[in-house]
């Protein structure tokens, strides 16, 4: 089974793409290093306080990545610096 997640969030305090790569990275390596699972940043690249997120991890079990992708929930909702605004999942 493949999981895929994808997370738009809002970043509040960034005045500069630069800023906003900061925390995009920090989320991104913590996620891939964590979960083992493949994320990239898919959409807005050139707005500052805006960003989309996706997320994928393939199992043969559905339990196991229905838990996979809630803890990534948790973790992304943990970093202050992100607000969570929409969230699609879809199991292929």
């Amino acid at each position: 089974m493949i999981f895929y997640l994808e997370v738009e969030c809002i970043i509040y305090d960034s005045h500069s793409l630069k800023d906003k790569r900061s925390v995009i990275k920090k989320v991104l390596a913590k996620l891939r290093n964590d979960f083992n699972v493949a994320v990239t940043e898919l959409d807005y690249h050139d707005l500052w306080q805006r960003t989309k997120i996706g997320i994928v991890t393939i199992t043969n079990e559905r339990n196991h990545g229905e838990k996979v992708m809630q803890e990534v929930l948790r973790v992304i909702d943990t970093y202050s610096e992100l607000e969570t605004t929409i969230t699609h999942v879809e199991i292929v």
